[in-house]
């Protein structure tokens, strides 16, 4: 037309490369040249968008694999145990010579358990003040437990720590911590603390005024002196960890009368924690409490009743390996790539047929071929 060679005008180079190897003809991902590539408005904000979504499903990503996956599974306690520890920490409001501690279990044994415990002379207001100190059921602002609030910001919603936490503090060296010293004040409380070695059946620990519940020859408290209101610090079985957090530690029971008898019914569950090749033999337990006024012919006092569950609870983390990790962190940032294109896609596609629509309804064309124009040179 008019002598122009449209073929000599077109630049062939734009649309690839004449010459390259014969892995080139495979290559699936064609490419074009930064002169014919135009960066849009839309297209920036696209960009933002799907960036920002990538970065919150990798971090979701990697937080869910550093965390890890917790599965808990019930079998029944292989093998023969002879012996169970239990450790106590509690502060009973009676001084240490008026009370009595023993434990009495299914075998028909009888362990005098003040002998293998310690007991401290304190003063009351140094633990009931404390920091965490709560009824049992109820948490340190006196609200009831109902187990919701942690599993609204848990996935397992079982235990306060993860597995690696427990298994990594489990492993410490424990202590028991040091009394209070008095400082000149005048001791009202008796604090009883340590482990014992009992045998592994079911068994009854409690603490008594002296000359009631065993007869005892030239010994009994005057019933004004009873007081039973005590502050459980640690009660637990088992090897003593004090990272792992019981269903009575830190709890207070007060006593309303001299006659006031206080009812603990344990359960006691064999628990495994394994986590990366390590792992921890411990024991976990529910607990009911009953405690109310009694009258002069029942003996007051503290007792724990507990019972050995023959059943084994094996809580296990597992993580995936690194590779598994990156295949996942491809796969989402991949599908999350793919959408944004797709959504670019579709989103322009629709503004150019609302484009077309707004032209349509703005009346007939004003330019020179077909209108007004053509009109006047006819």
């Amino acid at each position: 037309m008019n002598g122009y060679d449209e073929k000599r005008q077109l630049d062939e180079d734009a649309f690839g490369a004449k010459g390259g190897s014969i892995v080139s003809a495979f290559d699936a991902f064609p490419k074009s040249k930064p002169q014919y590539v135009t960066r849009t408005t839309a297209g920036g904000k696209w960009t933002v968008f799907v960036t920002l979504i990538s970065f919150i499903l990798f971090w979701s990503e990697a937080s869910r694999w550093w965390r890890g996956s917790e599965s808990h599974t019930f079998a029944v306690e292989k093998g023969v145990s002879h012996s169970l520890d239990i450790n106590l920490d509690i502060v009973v409001k009676m001084k240490c010579q008026d009370i009595h501690i023993n434990v009495q279990d299914a075998a028909g044994d009888r362990i005098l358990a003040a002998s293998k415990l310690h007991r401290d002379p304190t003063v009351w207001q140094h633990w009931v003040d404390n920091k965490g100190i709560h009824k049992l059921g109820r948490d340190a602002h006196g609200k009831v437990v109902t187990g919701e609030e942690y599993l609204q910001g848990h996935d397992e919603g079982f235990g306060e720590e993860h597995v690696h936490d427990i298994v990594a503090l489990g492993r410490r060296r424990a202590k028991w911590a040091r009394t209070p010293r008095l400082w000149g004040a005048t001791p009202d409380s008796c604090r009883v603390f340590g482990s014992l070695e009992l045998n592994k059946v079911q068994g009854d620990f409690h603490i008594t005024a002296k000359g009631h519940g065993y007869m005892e020859f030239g010994q009994h408290l005057d019933h004004s002196a009873f007081n039973f209101s005590h502050i459980i610090s640690e009660l637990s079985y088992g090897p003593f960890l004090p990272s792992l957090v019981n269903p009575l530690d830190q709890t207070v029971n007060i006593a309303s009368a001299n006659f006031h008898k206080f009812q603990y019914f344990i359960s006691v569950v064999p628990t495994v924690y394994s986590s990366s090749g390590k792992s921890i033999v411990t024991n976990q337990y529910a607990v009911t409490e009953q405690s109310q006024e009694v009258t002069e012919r029942i003996i007051p006092g503290i007792f724990v009743k507990y019972d050995i569950e023959p059943i084994l609870l094996n809580i296990v983390e597992e993580r995936d390996s690194f590779l598994v990790f990156l295949i996942k962190v491809v796969n989402v940032i991949s599908g999350a790539l793919v959408a944004g294109h797709w959504g670019y896609r579709i989103s322009d596609w629709c503004q150019e047929v609302w484009g077309k629509r707004r032209r349509r309804a703005g009346g007939p064309s004003e330019g020179m071929l077909g209108g007004k124009g053509q009109e006047r040179d006819e």
